[in-house]
Formats: structure tokens, C-alpha cells, sequence
């Protein structure tokens, strides 16, 4: 499956457990990295892919031609906790990385990978991977990256073989904030960077499996104080900080696997009336919470081009998606409305409990990269918690 363009002596090899053998140039940290090998769709934002922890273990492959043009900066970067090194471990592009050329980039993108310890490779032909994906699943495989070109290819067949995958995986522990803290950062804005939100109309409690900044960029946007707990916080712990609204936020791993300490945890909380909203992640673990079940899917959802149906607003919105477990439509229970469906595959996007302020999607409404049309998720939080806040005062 080589591309054949050079003579060189290939520096990366990516090593399937089937034993296919793909050969490439090398970039990034050298050494090697073990994963499920995934494709992304999305044109722009590969420093927010690439530090999402929704990739821990996974080697994302980029569909468009064109990555590294614009350089790296550290800005650009969603995990909350970079010392974890958590996101994804490889990186696949079909072109050699160009110099950058844009007045954010701090330095080139071999660099940036080298510093966040991610092997990549270049020169292959991404869309044949892409349809192998497509036909026989997401992978498991060995990412490797040796200047001098040597491999001890058997090794990394045997490697790429043995591993399990993700599935009962729970990563969302390597992924969260260890730590109680208190988000302060708000929105970019053009020549002006992040603002930092002073004024704070409510008090929102996320708990981090592995969020994103942008995420909680928006909500400090809408006014809230966002404080941060780790993801084996107790009910108790989350109800201490006196919140107008809960979140459960995104992350890595299999929801079946998180779930044995954060469901118990969930159920409660969605009991108390207080609004809730999940995102990825979160919106799995609220499904198993109220009795739903999740399913590993076969070539996952990961883009910024992805077709979504809102039920309650008969709207079809593009979004950005980043998900290889799904929950089942049909396993939720009758309390439980389904609000949002996949335009591609018919996968369940979104759901509500019908007498409660509690609502998930599975896409990210955040963005960071991708188009905007999901932000209204975000005021529909925010009505809800004024609406809760309203009838207690009533």
C-alpha cells in the first residue's frame, strides 16, 4: 500500500494488526505508538484535533491533502491538562508538511509535534486508508517513526496484533484534571485573544473526563463561573459547589468502562432538578445513566462536516463530531426523547428526559475546529438554568 512517489528509504512505517504494512516519511516525536487508526474530514484545526483528549490512544489520519500550512501555536490547543500528554498518539497526512505561512504560527508543525510526543508519518495515499477504514473498520495498528529507517517490522506486526483496543477502556482518568479549579478563560476574539469573563451570573460545575477549552470557554462566555472536578467526583462533592447547572463534558475510552463509577454518580444528580447538559462523552454516560446501553461503531464519527437532524426545531445543522461509541436509539427508555439523528448513518445525536432540564448531544455544539450552527445548545442550557432558577424563586 506504498505510494511508491520516492525512492528514499521509508523513515515511518504505520503496522496493521492484519499485518498490512503501509511506508511513509517520518515527522514528529521518533519511536513508536500503539492506537486505533481513525480518519478526520475536517479542512482546518488540526492543533485542536490533535489535542482533543477524545483521541487518547488513537491515530487520527487527515483526509485533507494540505496539513501543517499554517504553522503551530499555543493557542490553538483544547486539552485542559497538556502535562497529561493525553490525545491522540499519531498523526497520518498525505503531503510533505510545507513551511508555515501565517502570522499566528509561533513554529513549524514538525516541531510542535516532536514537543507534544506525537509520531506522524506523510506521503502515503490517505484516501486508500480512508477506504480500507471504511470497508473493515477502525484498526489497531503500530504508528513508528525511525530516521534511520530500520524497523524490526515483525515486532510492531505482533504489537499492533496483541492489543485489545479501546473497547473497555476506561481513559477518562488519564485524560481529566486530577484537581477542583476554576476556569477563568472566555472567547477569542479577533486581535485581542481570549478574554477573561469577570462577570458571573451563574455557577456551573463540570466534570472534566477530558474536556475541551472551548467548551468551557463558551459557557464562561454566557456568563458562568465554571469550576472544574475530577471525573470520580462524588455526587456530594459536585452538589457542594451550590450549582445553577451541571455538565458533563467529553473525553476519551469506552462509556461502558467510565461508567462503572461515573453512572451511580450521573443517576443521582439528574434526580435533583438542577439542569444538566452533556456533550460526547458525557452524553453516553447520561444515556447509560437512564438506562440506555452504547455500541462500538465501525469507523466512528470524526469531522466537521457531518449532517445532524434537531427534532426540536425540525433544523439540519453541520457539526463537528469526534466519537467511535454510539448509544443505542432503541435502548432508551420511554422517559427519554431522542432530539437529534445522524443525517449520514442514522446514529442517535442527542436526547432529553422528558420531565426533567436534562439534555445530551453526541456532536460538539463547542466547535474548535468546525462550523458554529450548534451554539444555540449553549443558550438552551442557560434558559434552562433561568427557568429552574425562576420556579424555585416562584
Amino acid at each position: 500500500m506504498s505510494e511508491g512517489w520516492s525512492t528514499r528509504t521509508p523513515t515511518a512505517l504505520l503496522v496493521l494488526a492484519d499485518g498490512t504494512v503501509i511506508e511513509g516519511d517520518g515527522l514528529g516525536a521518533t519511536g513508536k505508538a500503539l492506537g486505533e487508526v481513525c480518519f478526520n474530514t475536517s479542512l482546518t484545526g488540526y492543533q485542536e484535533i490533535l489535542t482533543d483528549p477524545s483521541y487518547a490512544r488513537q491515530i487520527v489520519t487527515f483526509t485533507f491533502p494540505h496539513i501543517g500550512n499554517v504553522g503551530a501555536n499555543e493557542e490553538d490547543l483544547e486539552d485542559l491538562v497538556p502535562e497529561n500528554g493525553v490525545g491522540a498518539v499519531g498523526a497520518i497526512f498525505r503531503a510533505e508538511v510545507s513551511a508555515p505561512s501565517n502570522y499566528r504560527s509561533t513554529g513549524p508543525l514538525d516541531a510542535w509535534l516532536k514537543a507534544r510526543g506525537i509520531v506522524a508519518l506523510s506521503g502515503i495515499d490517505t484516501r486508500a486508508l480512508t477506504a480500507l477504514i471504511r470497508e473493515k473498520g477502525m484498526p489497531n495498528a503500530v504508528i513508528a517513526h525511525s530516521p534511520d529507517g530500520r524497523f524490526d517490522v515483525e515486532a510492531l506486526r505482533r504489537r499492533a496484533a496483541g492489543w485489545s483496543g479501546l473497547e473497555g477502556l476506561d481513559l477518562a482518568k488519564d485524560a481529566a484534571s486530577a484537581r477542583t479549579e476554576i476556569w477563568e478563560e472566555g472567547t477569542w476574539a479577533w486581535d485581542a485573544g481570549y478574554g477573561r469573563p469577570s462577570d458571573h451570573r451563574y455557577t456551573v460545575v463540570a466534570i472534566d473526563y477530558g474536556a475541551k477549552r472551548n467548551i468551557l470557554r463558551l459557557m464562561s462566555g454566557h456568563g458562568a463561573r465554571v469550576v472544574i472536578v475530577p471525573p470520580t467526583a462524588s455526587a456530594e462533592e459536585v452538589l457542594s459547589h451550590a450549582p445553577d447547572g451541571i455538565f458533563l463534558s467529553n473525553g476519551p475510552g469506552d462509556p461502558a468502562a467510565t461508567g462503572q463509577y461515573a453512572v451511580p454518580v450521573i443517576r443521582e444528580l439528574a434526580t435533583t432538578g438542577i439542569p444538566m447538559f452533556g456533550i460526547c462523552l458525557g452524553h453516553q454516560l447520561l444515556a447509560l445513566a437512564l438506562g440506555g446501553t452504547t455500541q462500538k461503531m465501525h469507523q466512528g464519527h470524526h469531522g466537521a462536516n457531518h449532517p445532524v437532524k434537531d427534532f426540536t426545531t425540525g433544523k439540519v445543522e453541520i457539526v463537528s463530531m469526534n466519537h467511535g461509541f454510539a448509544v443505542a436509539a432503541d435502548s432508551l427508555p420511554a422517559s427519554v426523547e431522542e432530539t437529534h439523528v445522524s443525517l449520514f448513518d442514522g446514529t442517535n445525536c442527542g436526547l432529553r428526559v422528558k420531565d426533567a432540564p436534562v439534555f445530551s448531544v453526541q456532536h460538539h455544539p463547542e466547535a474548535s475546529p468546525g462550523p458554529q450552527d450548534s451554539h444555540y445548545l449553549f443558550q438552551r442550557f442557560f434558559d434552562m438554568i433561568d427557568a429552574h432558577r425562576a420556579k424555585r424563586a416562584a
